[in-house]
């Protein structure tokens, strides 16, 4: 039996797993207002209680953001047309799945 254990306890990425849950909206909302998120090559999101978001890739982007049955959802000026993603955590991670399964992780600011 010990020497499974230790076998798990060395492969690869079996220590590492991650295991995410679902957020309900109100979850999403307290999870995310008044944060920020990294995303990889420096990307930074904040997101404020008014509903107000801003996306920092290089240049300043700022849009709008709400929860809605259970879902995270934003637009993006000029734009009208609101995306609306699924929301897991993992600890500091925050998963966001869009409706064709792409997934973004974002690390919150400790």
């Amino acid at each position: 039996m010990r020497r499974f254990a230790l076998i798990l306890a060395l492969w690869p990425g079996f220590a590492a797993a991650t295991e995410f849950w679902p957020l309900t909206g109100d979850e999403i909302q307290s999870t995310l207002a008044g944060q920020t998120l990294s995303y990889a090559e420096g990307v930074t999101q904040n997101f404020e209680a008014s509903g107000v978001t801003h996306y920092f890739s290089g240049r300043p982007s700022a849009g709008r953001w709400a929860v809605r049955e259970d879902r995270y959802c934003s637009t993006w000026p000029p734009s009208e047309l609101w995306a609306c993603y699924d929301v897991l955590q993992s600890g500091l991670i925050i998963r966001f799945i869009d409706d064709n399964g792409e997934i973004t992780d974002g690390y919150l600011s400790e």
